[in-house]
């Protein structure tokens, strides 16, 4: 066996509004009309969650992601039309430029969703290389739609950029460039682990894949390969990419030495004709049901995280953020109240369980819920998105157990867990009095150093 060196290098894979209930080592693959083969080998190969929690959809998720801060804090609480000051303001301290600061090589090459105007691209936030979108790929739908006006609204591109260069546009974002985009994204994930896996130096590589963002529309190798349709057709595609990247590491010789992560960043898709499914749970994204928050995520690390492990205990999309900084001996942020928690023991083995008990949960600036142990408290209950909110004036209990759809108030019986739920929520109304948010959109000028009682830097 290799020794695993004190940096390891990191391979971060997320794919887009994967479904709980997709993959075959969550119950889904052939089910599904689409065999997952790889992911579930790497399931076999390390941890596979049973209970990972992500925010309410693209922006928020990915904002904690990045920050190890729940989207309210961020102001990141949503996409908004492009140019507009969107995604994480300037202040916040990034996952990449962390690991940076720590000695790492750092490459993205997929979908950024947090800033799309010079100074929030994803290169002058911390990676040395970028490739990819932007936004988003409904935007592909653009330019084919009856009465598109490209004098209003500029043509998506697919962009790329180096650290210290300004961004360029590559190709036009269209439904062709839809098909392709996760191959490309691909290749380049392989270029960049060739050329730093020997040289000395650890490499952070965040590969934020397309699929199965509607339209959910498969590279040509793939069309029709499932015979049941493009979205089973896309589900084999996300499978092998997911594969050619661990060939890529096994090739290489650095497995042993790789922190390997894939999850999704949301639960499925609610629109047809691309819905997806959450498996057990009900709801999709855009709800604080169980199937909007749990996705999946599995773990692989050779030597370090043991192989076939499966756990129910609660982790969270900020834990990655700390946990991923201990792991490559980063310094976490101290100017500003961190969210994640550091699972690096739990990982390993050093812990029995999860460092987490529980987390809340907002939509935009709305408290919807709380979730610890295994019960969730409702206090706005919304299990369709658009489908209209219902604001309780007694929250509603689930035992997620005995209840996973989430269909049974148990607040008479257990009302017990009320007390530790309301505690926690307290705790974090009480953090971002003392700690204000930084505002939706607010311009990079803001000064959210002074905002947060600190001195400016």
């Amino acid at each position: 066996m290799q020794t695993t060196p004190k940096q390891p290098h990191i391979v971060l894979v997320l794919a887009d509004n994967l479904g709980w209930g997709e993959l075959g080592c969550y119950g889904g693959g052939a089910l599904r009309g689409a065999p997952t083969p790889r992911i579930d080998a790497l399931a076999q190969e390390g941890l596979r969650c049973l209970n990972f929690n992500v925010e309410s959809d693209c922006v928020p998720t990915r904002s904690a992601l990045m920050t190890g801060r729940h989207p309210i804090r961020t102001g990141a609480l949503q996409s908004v039309p492009a140019g507009l000051p969107q995604g994480i303001h300037p202040w916040e301290q990034t996952l990449p430029q962390v690991l940076k600061a720590a000695g790492y090589a750092t490459g993205m090459f997929g979908k950024w969703h947090l800033g799309d105007r010079e100074g929030r691209f994803p290169h002058q936030r911390g990676f040395d290389a970028w490739y990819g979108i932007p936004r988003t790929s409904n935007e592909t739908m653009f330019t084919s739609s009856p009465g598109f006006d490209p004098t209003v609204v500029a043509i998506p591109q697919v962009m790329e950029g180096l650290a210290g260069q300004p961004a360029r546009n590559v190709a036009e974002y269209d439904l062709a460039k839809r098909r392709l985009i996760d191959g490309e994204l691909t290749a380049k994930s392989i270029a960049f682990m060739r050329q730093h896996a020997h040289s000395g130096q650890p490499f952070f590589l965040y590969v934020p894949l397309t699929h199965l963002h509607f339209p959910t529309l498969a590279h040509p190798d793939f069309a029709g390969r499932s015979g049941v349709g493009e979205f089973a057709d896309s589900m084999m595609e996300m499978d092998h990419r997911v594969g050619q990247l661990l060939d890529e590491v096994n090739a290489l010789g650095i497995a042993q030495d790789t922190l390997f992560i894939f999850a999704s960043d949301n639960g499925p898709e609610f629109r047809r004709p691309w819905r997806g499914t959450a498996g057990p749970w009900t709801g999709t994204y855009h709800t604080a049901m169980e199937g909007g928050l749990r996705v999946p995520l599995v773990v692989r690390w050779p030597g370090r995280v043991a192989a076939g492990r499966v756990s129910d205990d609660i982790v969270h999309v900020t834990d990655l953020f700390t946990t991923l900084i201990e792991a490559g001996g980063g310094k976490l942020p101290q100017d500003r109240p961190i969210d994640g928690a550091n699972q690096l023991p739990w990982l390993t083995g050093e812990a029995e369980h999860s460092a987490r008990e529980g987390f809340v949960f907002h939509i935009k600036t709305e408290l919807r819920a709380a979730k610890w142990r295994h019960w969730k408290l409702h206090f706005v209950y919304e299990d369709e998105p658009n489908q209209g909110t219902r604001h309780l004036e007694t929250p509603w209990l689930f035992n997620l157990k005995r209840d996973p759809k989430e269909e049974t108030d148990v607040a008479m019986g257990e009302g017990w867990v009320r007390g530790p739920m309301r505690r926690m929520v307290m705790a974090f109304e009480q953090s971002l009095r003392q700690h204000p948010p930084i505002a939706p959109g607010a311009p990079d000028e803001f000064n959210a150093a002074a905002a947060h009682g600190k001195p400016t830097r």
